[in-house]
């Protein structure tokens, strides 16, 4: 008997040192078209995870993303887009509706990604890994456009608001100190 119970803490330690390594990089998702990916693809990059909304007061700041995202692409920063509804239903358009406004309305050019519950019981994963509990800072997302920076190695580095404008010297600052 003590043998199984030592076998099992063993086995559960195991599981749990895994589920540690597990990086954001390794957490499944789809693209905006609906093609299994991974945040994987930007490994060794710096990323600004941020749930967006095409019908919100801050949807603006789509035009400061793409900034960031062209002062910084060829230094290894990607925006990370992932639409989301949650938030006064802001963004209830379809997978193609969505794309045809980024583009024509703001020439996205960064990865958008699936329309994400990032809170509540259906929270994705990667908003699990982002804001859940164990996460370096925890607390449910509250509006669109809440952004995360993340470090090339998958670990979250700092957390902005929604009010927090793309190209403030706060969040460029943050980047540039992530891709040194």
């Amino acid at each position: 008997m003590k043998r199984f119970f030592q076998s099992t803490l063993i086995f559960a330690l195991t599981l749990t040192a895994i589920a540690e390594e597990k990086s954001l990089h390794d957490l499944p998702i789809h693209t905006l078209e609906g093609e299994a990916a991974s945040l994987g693809a930007h490994k060794g990059k710096v990323m600004l995870v941020v749930n967006v909304a095409s019908r919100c007061g801050y949807t603006p700041q789509y035009k400061g993303l793409e900034a960031l995202y062209q002062k910084f692409k060829d230094q290894g920063l990607v925006v990370c887009g992932f639409p989301c509804n949650q938030f006064g239903r802001q963004e209830p358009g379809t997978a193609s509706e969505i794309r045809e406004f980024c583009s024509t309305t703001y020439n996205v050019s960064f990865p958008m990604y699936e329309k994400v519950d990032v809170k509540g019981a259906n929270q994705h994963p990667i908003y699990s890994a982002l804001s859940g509990k164990d996460a370096p800072f925890p607390g449910d997302v509250r509006w669109n456009f809440g952004k995360f920076l993340v470090s090339k190695d998958g670990k979250v580095l700092k957390r902005f608001g929604s009010s927090t404008d793309p190209m403030s010297k706060e969040l460029t600052a943050a980047v540039e100190q992530a891709l040194n």
